[in-house]
């Protein structure tokens, strides 16, 4: 097991996603040289959100957060996307997990609608 602080913080964001939405399908997409074990996926009716790790923080992107309401203030890059939106999470920063899972839910209903 990892200590490493971003391999807990996107264990974290996963299981958060798949309680969320449980019938969400995850894959890993986008495999590459640099990126040997690909980008995680999350779908449910259309693509939900990605999980990335870079060195200093890992990033949620909510593949059309730009429709999606984030009445407590989640998304912090991205912003002037057309369509997408993100959430940028560093080492000491908090999530608030309950707006979270409501945002997920939230980008299941939008891609159900």
């Amino acid at each position: 097991m990892s200590d490493d602080w971003r391999d807990a913080r996107l264990d974290l964001l996963r299981t958060l996603i798949l309680r969320a939405a449980p019938d969400a399908r995850e894959e890993r997409k986008w495999v590459k040289p640099t990126n040997p074990a690909g980008v995680p996926t999350f779908s449910a009716d259309g693509l939900v959100c990605t999980l990335e790790r870079y060195r200093d923080k890992v990033k949620v992107t909510f593949a059309k957060g730009a429709s999606i309401d984030d009445p407590s203030g989640l998304f912090n890059a991205s912003l002037d996307a057309g369509t997408r939106r993100a959430i940028d999470l560093r080492e000491d920063d908090a999530l608030d997990e309950d707006a979270f899972l409501a945002l997920v839910r939230a980008a299941v209903a939008h891609n159900r609608s």
